[in-house]
């Protein structure tokens, strides 16, 4: 429960792991490890983390609350099943591509993973966010 609402109030407040760290004096190490349940802060680390997120430990430490799981899923949307054509094509729903403004030419990168299956991402964006990373941003 306190993973995934540090996380869920981290990305609330438009914080990136490294400044909820730097906030609460510990490493973005540290908060990924918390985010991902793979351990939990200590009472004082409890305190301090609530105080970055601007909640008390009760909200912390509890069921999320209605509001915040609803945030978690704004923006994301499930939008059926495809199927992979002889040659490897899939069909993109109308819906997807009406709500995303997609637009035949388009191009969309392929991401993959061989544990968690693809991803599919606006090729310009991809490519703005490796820009980024390579410069530090």
């Amino acid at each position: 429960m306190i993973s995934e609402n540090i996380q869920i109030l981290r990305k609330k407040r438009n914080l990136t792991q490294e400044a909820l760290a730097e906030a609460v004096g510990v490493t973005r190490q540290t908060i990924a490890k918390w985010e991902n349940g793979e351990s939990i802060p200590d009472l004082d680390l409890a305190g301090k983390l609530a105080a970055a997120l601007d909640v008390s430990l009760d909200d912390l430490t509890q069921a999320p609350r209605e509001e915040l799981q609803e945030e978690a899923l704004k923006g994301k949307h499930m939008f059926g099943l495809v199927t992979i054509g002889d040659k490897g094509q899939i069909v993109i729903p109308v819906r997807a591509r009406r709500i995303l403004g997609l637009h035949a030419g388009d191009q969309l990168m392929v991401l993959g993973d061989e544990g968690k299956g693809l991803a599919l991402i606006n090729a310009q964006m991809f490519i703005t966010m490796m820009e980024e990373m390579k410069h530090g941003n």
